[in-house]
């Protein structure tokens, strides 16, 4: 056992409050620095790593670790014993996990579905949505593709109009993000579609100011949270979004193809399933979003042991320490000549992006991959164009060293 571990039972067999000997764990209320690099160290380890590539392209999809992949066999093989019986009456069981993930995302278990990832979850509300021709819908061009591909197509079928936005990215100014959306608005806005943590570069959003003005004029507001859930802190309630959509698979490390959907309660029953539901789901029940015919139960009960790898680590460590390794690499990677930054300095999680002159995304990225086993993504829209790195809980600063390293060769 750990130290932390030793303590507890100690207290536990003294009857003194864990309190009461803590400081025992340390002599001196500040630890050695290489204390917070062993806790690091420990959480790599629980991660399937391959032996010789750098994975620094966490943000479309992270590996699990271990406990997950167990959590999954062990399912898989139980499912499969009797399907009918193990996984439709013995496994089925969504309540838990709803309300974990609630509790993640500040909101109440009857506000959360449980889906296959933030596209099913934003399509759910964006062709659910009753809207007529001629109704307005504020999107950003920055936006994530099958959002947009969603918005187009609804315009295309029901004849409602799409104002696309261009926010000044990056930005470290709340006023200058939230403006463009503000200045669009119009008598006939009925949706305003927000993305919380912008994937191509990390540029976290004040959604709130934009959702504020919103409520005052009862337009519905949408947010895709795909990238900010269990990565930076989140609550829905304090957002004050009507629906809100997640991949559980990012930054919650969860199975392959889960997801949440966040619909404020009082606004279900304005919303038709994707899926039609059953007579017996009443329209004002979050789960008749959850309809789907035959679906992977033991993939969504695995969402368990991801929720239990992620509070073991906590959120406010997670988030400061995504954050310190974006600040690590990239303050040095500007150091380096013909480099610059499209991520905010202040507005941003874990995730950052970079130009190098003289060289193409993709061809960029071809070459870190081959010469060097480093994996990252090549970002090309809508005028951004440059190398997204997104480290996960398990990367390493020497890790961030050969990328600095390659990119010094450059």
């Amino acid at each position: 056992m750990d130290r932390r571990q030793f303590l507890q039972a100690v207290a536990l067999l003294t009857g003194l409050p864990f309190e009461a000997i803590s400081h025992w764990e340390h002599p001196s209320p500040f630890p050695p620095p290489e204390t917070e690099e062993d806790f690091w160290r420990w959480v790599r380890s629980e991660f399937p790593l391959h032996p010789s590539l750098i994975n620094l392209n966490n943000g479309g999809v992270s590996p699990h670790p271990r406990s997950v992949i167990e959590a999954l066999f062990r399912l898989e093989l139980a499912a499969n014993e009797a399907p009918v019986y193990t996984m439709w009456r013995l496994q089925d069981q969504k309540e838990p996990i709803r309300r974990r993930l609630a509790a993640i995302g500040g909101a109440d278990p009857e506000e959360i579905a449980i889906v296959r990832n933030s596209t099913e979850a934003l399509e759910t509300v964006i062709f659910g949505l009753s809207l007529k021709a001629g109704d307005e819908v504020i999107a950003a061009e920055s936006d994530y593709p099958s959002m947009i591909a969603a918005w187009k197509q609804r315009e295309q079928r029901d004849r409602i109009k799409v104002k696309w936005v261009r926010l000044p990215l990056p930005s470290d100014e709340p006023e200058r993000l939230i403006a463009p959306y503000l200045e669009a608005l119009t008598p006939r806005t009925r949706v305003i579609h927000l993305t919380h943590l912008i994937n191509w570069t990390g540029q976290i959003v004040p959604v709130e100011g934009v959702i504020a003005e919103a409520q005052k004029r009862e337009i519905f507001t949408i947010v895709d949270a795909a990238h900010s859930y269990a990565h930076i802190p989140l609550d829905f309630h304090s957002m004050g979004c009507d629906a809100a959509g997640v991949s559980l698979h990012k930054w919650l490390c969860a199975p392959f193809g889960t997801g949440l959907l966040y619909v404020k309660r009082e606004r279900i029953k304005d919303i038709w399933p994707l899926f039609a539901a059953p007579p017996e789901r009443k329209v004002d029940d979050i789960r008749k979003f959850e309809h789907l015919g035959t679906r992977s139960i033991p993939t969504e009960q695995a969402i368990a042991a991801a929720i239990e790898f992620h509070e073991q680590i906590g959120l406010t460590r997670k988030t400061q320490r995504l954050k310190a390794l974006r600040e690590y690499w990239l303050s040095r990677a500007l150091h380096l000549p013909k480099i610059r930054s499209l991520t905010p300095t202040k507005w941003a999680g874990g995730i950052a992006t970079i130009q190098v002159e003289g060289w193409s995304p993709q061809r960029l990225a071809d070459h870190l991959l081959e010469k060097h086993r480093i994996i990252v993504a090549a970002i090309e829209w809508m005028g951004l164009q440059g190398i997204r790195i997104a480290p996960h809980v398990y990367t390493t600063y020497a890790e961030l060293d050969e990328l600095l390293e390659s990119l010094h060769s450059l």
